[in-house]
């Protein structure tokens, strides 16, 4: 996602998976395909590597299960704990979490 309306748009009237190291909400798009946006704030995870190294295994793990997701966009937020996890625990949870929203939404 690009622009900061794309971001609002979602917030508005999400639903959400989350874990106690990150949260991934999703908000159905009108294109034919999923979109992902990430927020990973300095306060969250202070050093760039940090935060790199955490947007760098979110964007994998979209882009490998992209083709199983609904039409969403999805917004992952980072928490301070997210930096203490080794990458194939991160990979784990988002799969975990991926698989939830996949689930229809009741709500």
């Amino acid at each position: 996602m690009l622009t900061p309306e794309h971001y609002r748009y979602v917030f508005q009237q999400a639903h959400s998976a989350g874990s106690p190291h990150f949260t991934i909400i999703a908000r159905k798009n009108a294109l034919s395909h999923p979109r992902l946006g990430l927020a990973v704030p300095k306060k969250q995870i202070k050093t760039a590597v940090g935060r790199n190294r955490f947007k760098r295994l979110a964007r994998e793990s979209f882009r490998l299960k992209q083709h199983e997701l609904p039409h969403k966009d999805f917004v992952v937020i980072a928490k301070k704990s997210a930096q203490e996890l080794s990458n194939d625990e991160i990979t784990k949870l988002f799969d975990k979490l991926w698989q939830r929203l996949s689930r229809p939404y009741r709500g």
